[in-house]
């Protein structure tokens, strides 16, 4: 995989970077710009070497469904960039003359933000028309989006094949990182959290191979503890095969929690939710409850094995983040940055948790990917990666 050091001529030249500039905002302005920090380190290196950076990126926005119809703007992302980095400026649209006039406009070590790529339906469905457009706009292009590497889309692995394509350093940083994860040192514990079991079987599957323990968390747990005969009331769990969960269940490497903080599913999100959470040990929960959190007994034992860990490799919350059931969450967060270990995150929640306690720089690696961060550890690459070799 080349890489932006690779690269032998900058002066005047219009570099056009694939950067993760997916960040939350709310009322019009970015709410957490550690993806953007992240993103410095490319875009000072090819300024300072004279390029025209030309930065191209999605945004969802905060709201779904809505967020992912492509009506954001990248115009409060820039405005927040502006303060990280000299010499930004931004443009309303994707692709044209008019991009490319604004681009050909460009001192060199200026950088363009140019508008959220999925307002064209171009961009999501790979077509080739698209990408060759993204592709006019420059002479180079330099992915430094790891968090959307496993995303087949326009600017992912169309351009590369239209362009000199390079990997930028936070590509480059993740690659490594994540390389590393997957020849942990011993004792090596790993934490999967969120939901959705068909988006982790994989991952699943090959942490087993090589870490000692693997506990399974949030509402993932929940499809295990269904599998494994236990009542988990009005739960979420996914439509997942139960074959396939009981395979993995079969595994002696796999942990799973003993405890859960539940309350009655009509209580969910009322004012008086908090009061009515109670502690439930295994086989305990009624069947009009649903689990939000894991209890004080899975707290202990995660505590327990991340003390013992030389590695720690974990990704997603392991309860109900958004609706302020963080308590595991954060407590797990402690006892990685307590325990000396190696240790690897990613995901969104994961991070904001981290972030949040300012426990950030006591942990080996913080990965700006949650989906793409699974599919590398499970495929060992990824569609954005492969593009580039």
């Amino acid at each position: 995989m080349r890489t932006i050091r690779d690269i032998k001529v900058f002066e005047n030249i219009p570099i056009l970077v694939r950067a993760a500039l997916n960040v939350p905002i709310e009322n019009g302005r970015v709410v957490n710009d550690y993806r953007l920090r992240r993103a410095v380190p490319t875009i000072t290196y090819l300024q300072e070497r004279g390029a025209k950076v030309v930065l191209i990126s999605h945004i969802e926005g905060t709201s779904l469904p809505a967020g992912r119809q492509g009506t954001e703007t990248l115009a409060p992302v820039a405005a927040a960039l502006s303060g990280l980095v000299q010499g930004v400026s931004f443009f309303p649209e994707t692709i044209g003359e008019r991009a490319r006039a604004a681009v050909r406009e460009l001192a060199p070590g200026q950088v363009l933000v140019l508008e959220n790529l999925r307002r064209d339906k171009g961009e999501t469905r790979n077509e080739p028309a698209f990408a060759k457009e993204l592709a006019a706009l420059a002479d180079i292009f330099v992915e430094d989006s790891f968090d959307t590497c496993h995303r087949p889309h326009a600017s992912i692995i169309g351009v590369p094949k239209l362009l000199p394509s390079y990997a930028g350093l936070l590509l480059e940083q993740e690659v490594e990182a994540l390389s590393q994860a997957l020849t942990p040192k011993h004792p090596a514990f790993a934490v999967i959290g969120g939901a959705k079991f068909n988006t982790k079987e994989n991952v699943l599957s090959t942490l087993l191979k090589v870490y000692d323990h693997v506990f399974v968390g949030g509402a993932l747990a929940d499809d295990f503890l269904k599998a494994s005969g236990q009542e988990v009331g009005a739960s979420l769990v996914s439509d997942a095969d139960e074959k396939s969960i009981k395979k993995l269940l079969a595994n002696p490497k796999l942990v799973l929690p003993v405890d859960s903080i539940v309350m009655p599913a009509t209580a969910v999100g009322t004012m008086n939710a908090r009061t009515e959470a109670r502690i439930a040990s295994l086989g305990q929960v009624r069947p009009d409850e649903t689990i939000l959190d894991h209890g004080p007994g899975t707290i202990a034992l995660l505590s327990n094995l991340a003390q013992k860990a030389k590695t720690i490799l974990w990704n997603g919350p392991l309860g109900n983040y958004e609706n302020g059931f963080s308590d595991a969450t954060d407590s797990f967060a402690r006892a990685v940055a307590a325990s000396g270990a190696h240790s690897v995150v990613g995901g969104g929640d994961t991070v904001a948790s981290i972030e949040g306690l300012g426990l950030l720089p006591r942990f080996s690696f913080v990965s700006t990917g949650g989906g793409a961060m699974l599919d590398f550890l499970a495929k060992g690459t990824l569609p954005g990666i492969d593009a580039l070799q």
